[in-house]
């Protein structure tokens, strides 16, 4: 079997109808299996997808990206012929052409776990003054809560092992997850590095992403759920 068809991409998706074919059919060609976890979108995503060699898996309300996440790895892990897993954002942003470099790093480096950077010898395409400003904060936020001080804080590119795949169990339900990942790779000592990749920032994904104010709710969440969980 070769690499690629041990490798499982798990999308979690919330009302990306619009991209959210372009951003499969990119990932095709390499023979990767996909899992899609629809979050309760309210667009017409699952007519979408419907004719695509994909499993569509769907949250009936949206529940968030960290929910998402885990009802995709929770499924990949029973797929056996699945060694590898990557979490990929729906919207495009990610270079599907990354993601054999990255696990053929992870398996060189007889790590768990692989973690896309933007900062890392490589830039962000057309990402803003303000999102660099406040991942350069994420950054210092996720060193007093995880220990591990990484060049880019919230990168929703990685890829792991069956090891870390069983390891992690995301409780966060919405973007906090991100830093739950990172607090897990340290409980479970889970081996790790970043590696570059290339962040496309494209006028659709800016106006899907996450606002500033976003940023401050996810920053509320992980001090609520540090101090008083």
């Amino acid at each position: 079997m070769s690499l690629n068809n041990s490798i499982c991409v798990v999308i979690p998706t919330f009302n990306e109808a619009g991209v959210i074919r372009e951003t499969l059919s990119s990932l095709f060609a390499y023979g990767y299996t996909i899992v899609l976890v629809d979050d309760g979108s309210s667009d017409n995503t699952r007519e979408i997808v419907k004719d695509l060699p994909i499993y569509y898996l769907r949250h009936a309300v949206n529940l968030g990206q960290g929910a998402a996440i885990q009802t995709g790895l929770n499924f990949a892990r029973t797929l056996t012929q699945c060694n590898y897993f990557v979490t990929f954002d729906a919207d495009g942003q990610h270079p599907a052409e990354k993601i054999g470099p990255m696990t053929e790093f992870l398996i060189a480096g007889n790590l768990d776990v692989v973690l896309g950077s933007r900062f890392l010898g490589t830039k962000a395409l057309n990402m803003t003054k303000t999102r660099s400003f406040l991942l350069k904060i994420a950054r210092v936020v996720n060193y007093f809560f995880s220990g591990l001080f990484l060049t880019d804080a919230h990168n929703g590119f990685r890829v792991m092992n069956r090891k870390a795949a069983y390891a992690i169990h995301l409780n966060e339900n919405g973007m906090a997850h991100a830093t739950e990942i990172l607090i897990q790779i340290k409980t479970h000592k889970l081996s790790y590095a970043e590696f570059p990749v290339v962040i496309t920032y494209t006028s659709y994904s800016l106006q899907k992403g996450q606002q500033s104010l976003d940023s401050v709710k996810v920053l509320r969440q992980i001090l609520i759920n540090k101090f008083f969980k």
